[in-house]
């Protein structure tokens, strides 16, 4: 399951690319467009710009912005960075072999292999761009439906 701090940071992220190229953008407009309480958001933004995701500014004219192109940033490497490895369960992880008094003669261990290989290829499958457009066109579709 995803952690409401990953959600947070994907939320963010996703505020920040679109408006990917157009400057700065402050945390208390990103905060209040995505529902993330600012102080959780600062903590957030900061770990994201050490791991070199975002960048920062500061001063008046300061603010956070997205360092890669939406378009070949994919949901997954947000993901993996908050949570770590993407799967329904540790099994099949290095440290879950210390701790699984079954491991490596588990019934099980090939289930979560496919899931893990399924979710990691809808998260990996999707970029921020992707998400943009998917915005857009329900928008779009919204407009159309209820304008008369």
């Amino acid at each position: 399951m995803i952690s409401q701090k990953c959600r947070y940071a994907l939320r963010a992220v996703f505020e920040l690319a679109k408006r990917y190229g157009g400057g700065p953008v402050k945390i208390n407009e990103i905060a209040e467009i995505q529902a993330i309480p600012p102080r959780f958001l600062e903590i957030i933004l900061n770990q994201l710009r050490q791991a070199g995701f975002v960048s920062s500014r500061r001063g008046a004219a300061g603010g956070y912005e997205l360092v890669k192109n939406p378009a070949t940033l994919t949901a997954g490497e947000i993901i993996r960075f908050i949570e770590g490895p993407i799967g329904p369960v540790a099994c099949g992880t290095k440290d879950s072999s210390e701790n699984c008094p079954l491991y490596g003669d588990c019934a099980f261990i090939g289930m979560w292999e496919k899931a893990q290989k399924a979710v990691a290829a809808v998260y990996d499958g999707t970029t921020f761009q992707d998400l943009i457009n998917e915005e857009r066109s329900k928008k779009t579709h919204y407009v159309e439906c209820y304008s008369i």
